[in-house]
Formats: structure tokens, sequence, C-alpha cells
């Protein structure tokens, strides 16, 4: 199977439609280190960012992005280190490849994405970076559009 092909058919419009926002459009952004690309996949009031520090356990969770901007700003952050990396295969193919969102829960104007993340990426250095850690994605429906209101994740 293609990881870059959406596996939520046009048919399930609701999941075809977060799945592009989370995983398309986010790797391509990031790629780019073009917040633009997805600024307006985001619901400004209220948004917040919760990260889990690696850990199963909710005691260790700490709000880590109270507002859109901290958000903004370490996704930028993490999209220019990325960037300053020599890859040993293409990074875009190697991020589909490792990216699994195969879970959307919708209700109603709701919905709850689990993306996870899973595999290795080849520097050039002869190393690799592992990604090993799952975000839950919470979304609203916002003018007939899909938005993401906020996260656990990290």
């Amino acid at each position: 199977m293609d990881p870059t092909a959406n596996p939520f058919p046009p048919g399930d419009p609701d999941r075809h439609a977060i799945w592009t926002m989370l995983v398309t459009r986010d790797i391509d952004a990031f790629l780019a280190a073009d917040w633009s690309m997805v600024e307006d996949d985001f619901e400004r009031p209220g948004f917040i960012g919760i990260h889990a520090h690696n850990s199963e356990n909710p005691d260790t969770w700490r709000v880590a992005f109270p507002t859109l901007e901290a958000y903004r700003d370490e996704w930028l952050r993490q999209a220019a280190a990325t960037a300053a990396v020599r890859y040993a295969e293409p990074l875009r193919e190697a991020l589909f490849r490792a990216t699994n969102l195969r879970d959307i829960d919708v209700a109603g104007d709701a919905a709850v994405a689990h993306k996870k993340f899973d595999g290795a990426i080849a520097r050039a250095d002869g190393g690799h970076d592992t990604l090993n850690w799952q975000t839950l994605y919470f979304c609203g429906r916002r003018g007939g559009r899909w938005k993401l209101t906020g996260f656990v994740g990290y």
C-alpha cells in the first residue's frame, strides 16, 4: 500500500479531510518549514497542547502550549532543526512510512484522531532518527471545515 495515499475514501468525507489535514498537509508544511500552509487548520481561541513527555502516566503530562502561538513557535523550531539534518533517504517518504493515522473517532462536530509515529529515518552520517510516539488530536468542525482544537502528544 502507498503510505502517501489517504486510507479514507472521499465517501467518508470527515475522516478523509482529517487525515489529509493531519498527515499530508502537516508533513508538507513541516518539510517546507512553512506555518502558513497549516495555520488555517487550527482553531485559535481555546487551543491547548499537552506535552506527555513520552509517558503513559497522565500525572506527568503538562500544558506546554497554552496558546497556538506557543505551539507554532515550537513547530517552527522543530521544522528548522529537521531541515538542518542531512538524511540518507527521501525524508517525505520516510515520514509517511512512519506515520499511522487509521483511528479517527467522529461524533457529530467533534473528532479525536489517533496519530502514531513508529519508524526510523536514516541519516547521512550513518545514524538514524527514531520516531516512536503517539498524539491524540482533538478536532472540531467549524464553518463546515475540520480544525484542530488541541492535542495530547509527544
